[in-house]
This record gives C-alpha cells, structure tokens and sequence, in this order.
C-alpha cells in the first residue's frame, strides 16, 4: 500500500509540474518589438479605439518607462529595431514601424543613421481618421475603400507615408539643422523652445529621448507630424 500511495503521489506531482511548464514553452521570433505585426485593413484595429470604449486589454499609458534610456557603447551591435518597442508609452507606432519595409530596413541597418520621432499612444489615438484612412479616398469610393487587396494595398501605402514621416535619416541631429523626412520633400528641423526640444513644423514636444544605440536615437513625441 505504501508504494501504491507514492506512486500515486508522485504521478499528481509530474502531472501538476508540466501544467505548469508548458504554457511558457513558446516559441520567439524576430528582433524588437515583440508580437506579430497587424497588416492594414484587418478588423484587429481596435487597439486605436477609445480607451474605455468595451472589455479589452487597456492600451498602456503615456507615461514613459521609467527605465533608463537605452544606450549602447563603442563597437556595440544593438540598432533600433533592437529598442523601438522598449517604451509601451509609444507601443502603437512601434508596431506600425514593423508593418513597413522601408522603415524596417533602416531601422536595422547599421550603415545608416536615423533619428525616429515616435508619438505617444494618446497622440495616435487622438487622430481624427486611423493613420491608413485617406478622407479623399473615402470620398471617391465609399465607405468600402480599404476592403479587398486593392483596399489592403492603399491602406499599406498612406501607413507607409504615415511611418516615414516620423523616421530622419539624420542622427545625430543637431538643432536647427532642417532634413527632410524619409520619402518626404518637407524640411524638419527641431529647436530649444522654453528649455525643451520642439519638433518643426508644428511645435512638437519631444518628451524624452528613449533610446541612443548605435545607428541612432528614438525620441518619443507628443504629437503626429503632418502627413
């Protein structure tokens, strides 16, 4: 009986143990931001939605991580891709970063520097249309303008406009120097106004740089630049 009882003991253990374990053998992938990206046009969206607006995982705050910003010494291998999803007061563009080409690429390249401008989630969730939505051409066709590949592939253009419009391939980036914007023909520059960084045009507040590696900076702002 002894051994009966201890056999049975510890199959209750083995079996309690591996419910534990299994749940966190998942499988990682990809660098940066961690998650799959949502390509434009999916129902998923949701996450720009009102705060409040229905149940549901809240979308963190604005307040920036508390964490010391990213920085990373001579001869070190860390790019932004490695670091633009640290700060969950940002997260939103951070994932939207990931949905373009373009900005990917750069973003992992260590031969070019960039300076990303990433706006608070507030910042985002306080646009009046989502950033793949173009009024003109709900105008010309309708409500149903981002449904099918054609629908897909317009809402995967004005995202990509919308990203790059935050990504300077400048870094560093000194005050007052004026670049334009990647896949942009406007001049950005930024300026020490009542002791703070402010974007232009715009007076965009830089709320903090977040993170220095080495083939550039991501500052966190606290607004959109016009696209």
């Amino acid at each position: 009986m002894k051994i009966s009882s201890l056999l049975s003991s510890l199959t209750l253990t083995l079996t309690a143990s591996s419910q534990l374990i299994l749940p966190n053998m998942q499988r990682r992938t990809g660098r940066g931001f961690a998650g799959p990206a949502l390509p434009p046009g999916q129902k998923q969206y949701p996450i720009l939605d009102p705060v409040g607006s229905g149940p549901g995982p809240a979308v963190p705050g604005d307040s920036p991580s508390q964490d010391p910003p990213t920085s990373s010494g001579p001869g070190s291998a860390v790019m932004l891709s490695d670091v633009v999803g640290r700060d969950k007061s940002m997260n939103i563009f951070a994932g939207f970063t990931r949905d373009v080409e373009s900005v990917t690429n750069r973003l992992d390249d260590a031969n070019q520097n960039s300076t990303l401008l990433a706006p608070l989630n507030s910042a985002i969730e306080k646009l009046p249309r989502k950033p793949w939505e173009d009024p003109k051409e709900y105008d010309m066709l309708g409500v149903n303008a981002y449904e099918g590949e054609d629908g897909v592939e317009r809402a995967n253009r004005n995202l990509r406009r919308f990203v790059e419009a935050h990504l300077i391939p400048r870094s560093p980036w000194k005050e007052g120097e004026k670049v334009k914007a990647l896949g942009s023909d406007q001049d950005v520059w930024w300026e020490e106004k009542d002791g703070k960084k402010v974007v232009q045009p715009g007076d965009i507040e830089v709320v903090s740089v977040a993170s220095t590696v080495s083939n550039g900076e991501v500052w966190i702002i606290r607004g959109v630049r016009n696209y």
